[in-house]
């Protein structure tokens, strides 16, 4: 007897169904073809051990399990259900009451027949409803995310055994519901870091607020203990809200990863990733034998702080170039090429020098000039450029610590920041792939940042000054843009012009040459 029955492999970030074919022959054999990899192929003892304790079994026949596409991988013990279901209806040790090709059934078998989570849910849940499948029977655990998608019956289940009794006796399974926006928007909440907790530091936070109005990339340079990272872990708070299908793509690369069983449902928050600057160029950008999205895959829509930045391995560092530009990353291999998105603004953190002083005559050590240039001669000028603000952050003075007045809230830096972004939004409406000043091409600069005379004499002698790059030139041009709609002004003038200047410190004499 031949059975079909479906599951469905994640490649990158989308889902491809698949077709578990089991034929039952005479003669004694278990044979399971289509590429499946290790994992796959010890599943024949974990679904034996399962079934048997369940009161079925593996009967002693020929056993012959197709996974097509046969020249596509599988990866995994997701399959472990759909190749149990497949074997108990093509052996007839029970009855298909419910047609299985309305259904794709995932899940890994434990040996006492409990359901284990599984990676990607969420994306196979999409690719399902779009080949119009009537449900996804998979473990409760990742019920929740799976239905977020509408239009498909979602059906978490603890046990084979509930599978069997669907589909033999036609018992009802519970379905998952979910309402989408009532959950998304319940989860907006206050802060957990708020910029009200930093004491002093106004410029910087003004930095900050032109960063998160813009999306532009940003380095902190300064000394330990000058609240770099403090403020590099707020940023979040004054970002805008994600848009619905911000939350539904980032938590779709989440689920491949299997970061999304601790909370279920949807992502509201925008990721702040934080790797250790031990971290490789692969786990970074993604990749591996069994390509998973990395760190700057898992910042989408978020940001992607890297703390301590000369820190980082300079290969580390410069595999990231062409994602910051591309706003997506490209994995090729000999055997695959993935693609998976990365729009993430990047906030990095250093020291300026190796002893974490520079040109301070107070300071407890001091680095020389040889040893400076070494230090800073590991962040490369192309990945430098493609950093759109450089801000010296200052030690606070004992008086503004002291202070009992708090700070600026982040939800009234965020009301303003919103409003820039709006105004981004009407401006770039004919332009798909762009929402904000950051993403700006060659093309929308030369159209929204146009200069006057006084303006551009002015950008002409810090050019020639500063010796910038013509990268460089741009990202003034665009955080210049972004303090202008931050004051609701039409035009870029001169005073916008200086400030997007000053916020080019490592372009200056004394730094990095």
């Amino acid at each position: 007897m031949l059975t079909k029955v479906y599951g469905s492999a994640v490649f990158g970030v989308e889902a491809n169904t698949i077709t578990v074919e089991v034929n039952v022959d005479k003669g004694i054999g278990y044979h399971l073809v289509g590429l499946p990899d290790s994992a796959i192929r010890e599943s024949n003892f974990r679904i034996a051990a399962a079934l048997q304790n369940n009161g079925y079994k593996i009967p002693g026949k020929k056993l012959i399990l197709n996974m097509s596409p046969a020249d596509m991988r599988k990866e995994g013990s997701a399959y472990d259900l759909t190749l149990a279901m497949g074997i108990l209806i093509a052996t007839e040790q029970i009855k298909a009451k419910n047609p299985l090709d309305e259904y794709i059934i995932m899940g890994e078998l434990s040996l006492d027949g409990n359901l284990q989570p599984i990676r990607g849910a969420l994306p196979i849940s999409i690719k399902a409803n779009e080949e119009g499948f009537k449900g996804f029977i998979l473990p409760e655990q990742n019920a929740k995310e799976a239905a977020i998608v509408e239009g498909i019956e979602v059906y978490g289940v603890k046990n084979i055994k509930e599978v069997i009794d669907f589909f033999n006796e036609d018992i009802p399974l519970k379905e998952t519901v979910l309402d989408i926006k009532e959950e998304f928007y319940n989860h907006l909440e206050n802060p957990e870091f708020d910029f009200a907790d930093v004491k002093g530091q106004e410029s910087i936070k003004r930095c900050m607020e032109i960063a998160a109005a813009g999306g532009h990339n940003i380095i902190l340079i300064g000394p330990p203990g000058s609240g770099k990272t403090m403020l590099a872990k707020r940023l979040p708070s004054i970002l805008p809200p994600m848009t619905l299908g911000e939350a539904l793509e980032t938590t779709k690369i989440h689920s491949v990863a299997g970061r999304t069983l601790k909370k279920g449902g949807i992502m509201s928050a925008r990721p702040f990733r934080s790797p250790h600057h031990t971290i490789s160029d692969v786990a970074l950008v993604g990749g591996g034998a069994y390509p998973q999205p990395g760190e700057i895959s898992l910042s989408h829509n978020g940001v992607l702080f890297l703390d301590e930045l000369p820190e980082f391995k300079r290969g580390v560092l410069e595999v990231m170039r062409q994602p910051l530009e591309d706003r997506e990353v490209t994995i090729s291999r000999a055997k695959f090429t993935v693609t998976y998105p990365s729009s993430f603004m990047l906030v990095a953190s250093m020291n300026p020098s190796p002893s974490g002083y520079f040109n301070d005559p107070d300071s407890p050590m001091t680095s020389s000039p040889q040893e400076m240039q070494r230090y800073l001669g590991k962040i490369s000028g192309p990945l430098l450029d493609r950093i759109d603000i450089h801000i010296e952050v200052t030690p606070v003075p004992f008086e503004k610590l002291s202070e009992e007045r708090r700070g600026e809230l982040s939800t009234i830096i965020r009301e303003r920041v919103m409003e820039a972004r709006k105004i981004q939004s009407e401006r770039f409406l004919e332009n798909e792939n762009i929402h904000y000043n950051a993403q700006m091409g060659v093309k929308q600069i030369r159209k929204f940042c146009k200069l006057d005379a006084v303006s551009l004499d002015l950008l002409k002698n810090a050019m020639e000054r500063l010796n910038l790059s013509a990268r460089a030139y741009d990202r003034i041009l665009k955080v210049s843009r972004t303090i202008a709609d931050l004051e609701k002004s039409e035009n870029i003038t001169g005073d916008h012009i200086s400030e997007a200047i000053q916020y080019r410190s490592l372009d200056r004499d004394g730094w990095l040459g």
